[in-house]
This record gives C-alpha cells, structure tokens and sequence, in this order.
C-alpha cells in the first residue's frame, strides 16, 4: 500500500498446521447466522490458511539477494496464496477481516474511509461486510483498479484539500476511518517509527473531524510502542484504545496496528467557529 504515506472473541489460535480466523459475513448480506445477501462473500466464511512444504527458488542471473528473499518469501507465504484463491486483491485483507472479526468494527450500511488504499484489499474487505447500503471511499498516491462500489480517490492524503475531498465524496460522517498507510522505510528502525507514527497521526487529525460519535478507527504503527502525543489523544477522543498485531501479519514484521473504539465525538470547544 503505497503512501508518502493506510461475533466477539478474538483472532483465531494455530490449528495444526494452519491458522484459522471466523469470519461468517456475506457480500452484500447479514453476519453468519443469517441470510446472505446478492451472493456469495469472495472472503469465505473464514480465514483458514494451510502451510504447505517449502518451495525453493533456483537463483536466477541477474537477480539480487534482496529480490530473491522478497520471490522466496511470497512463494512460500500462505496467505499470498490465499489471497491469490480468494480473488483478493492483497493478502493485506486478511489483517482487516481478523481485525474485524476481533473488534466488530465492519457494519452492515456503515461508511467507511479508507487512507493509503491501493491496491485496495481493505477496501474489498470493508465493501463486502458494509455491502450495498453502505459507502466506502479510499485515497491512495496510485491508482487504484476500480471496484464495485467503492469510490476511490488518486493522490496523496497529506495534500491540503485531500480531507474535504473524502468528505464529500462520503456524504456524510463516517462510522470507521481506517489508515494501513505506510511510509517508505530507510532501514533505521527509530526513524522509521518516527514517520509511520507522524503518519497515524496526521489520520487521527482528520478521523476526529469526520466520524460519527461511536465511531471507530486503525492505524498501522510500528512495534516500539505509539508515541505519548498520539495515546493522549486517542484516549481523550475514544472510549477504548487497544494495540493489535493480526496472525496474518508476518512475524518478522514490526508493524502492529492501534485500534480505537467508541468516539466521544467533537467536543464543543474543538467545534468549528
């Protein structure tokens, strides 16, 4: 995801060789349990993902040692398979559907922001359980294929009118901003938190301003601990901040994500004037 830039009970345990996540809702329809919608949810009625035997990449002339770990990894990696199966876009959507399934945060007819979009696999997730009563916008630096209903939106969401865009586009306040954006890393491990947590930040900044009181947020975040000026200022607008690191997130990984619950919505001081 490129940016200058993103039923109760937790995420599913390891079961044998796989790992598995409930995750019972219908594009387009009702939680597991009820009736489906206009079809069959492309997501499955859950996350399960069966490791399979190693498959060793032959090096190739020319290649580098970073580009062969990167091939190396992606084949051997459950969850791109998944996704590959799915017709997912990303196996990024496996982080929000057991983030989801976790929080409850996905409602049917909710709207839904969704910053440093591209190439769109939250977006997927969050159209899929909102279905078609619902909205979902998304922001990204690059273009996005374009998606049964959702509305996505080219350039970059530090641009000064990139909030009244997204606005408008939503029509309204939104139930759930959230922000799997991610800057590019430079190998130094403070540096990069210091900017994916200025990042988190910069969305909290224009979550608070468009959601619904009740409403929910994420943002990913770097392992390290969120800084104290983006911690006050989700307790104060939030009734529960957790930090969360789904299974499907690689273990290697540092990212992790902050998840916020039950907006207070805009105090009268922080109203416009």
């Amino acid at each position: 995801m490129t940016n200058r830039r993103g039923s109760r009970g937790g995420a599913g345990k390891n079961s044998g060789r796989g790992s598995k996540v409930a995750y019972g809702k219908n594009r387009f329809g009702k939680t597991k349990g009820g009736k489906s919608g206009a079809g069959a949810s492309i997501l499955g009625s859950h996350v399960s993902v069966q490791r399979t035997l190693t498959v060793r990449l032959k090096r190739k002339k020319g290649r580098t040692n970073s580009q062969q770990r990167w091939l190396q990894r992606q084949l051997n990696d459950p969850y791109v398979s998944e996704a590959q199966r799915r017709g997912l876009r990303s196996r990024a959507a496996f982080k929000l559907m057991e983030l989801d399934q976790r929080f409850e945060l996905l409602k049917r007819g909710a709207k839904v922001i969704d910053l440093g979009a591209a190439p769109g696999g939250w977006s997927q997730v969050a159209i899929d359980v909102v279905g078609e009563t619902g909205v979902v916008v998304g922001i990204d630096l690059s273009p996005v294929a374009p998606m049964e209903g959702v509305i996505f939106l080219e350039g970059d969401f530090l641009d000064p009118d990139a909030p009244d865009r997204l606005k408008r586009e939503l029509g309204g306040l939104a139930d759930v901003v959230l922000s799997d954006m991610a800057a590019a890393t430079t190998g130094h491990a403070p540096s990069d938190h210091l900017k994916i947590v200025a990042l988190a930040e910069t969305a909290i900044d224009f979550a608070v301003t468009v959601l619904a009181p009740g409403g929910g947020f994420v943002a990913k975040v770097l392992q390290g601990g969120t800084e104290r000026t983006l911690l006050t200022k989700l307790r104060q607008n939030f009734a529960r901040v957790i930090h969360a690191k789904p299974e499907s997130s690689r273990k290697e990984s540092a990212e992790l994500y902050v998840v916020a619950m039950g907006f207070r919505g805009v105090q009268e001081d922080e109203s416009p004037k």
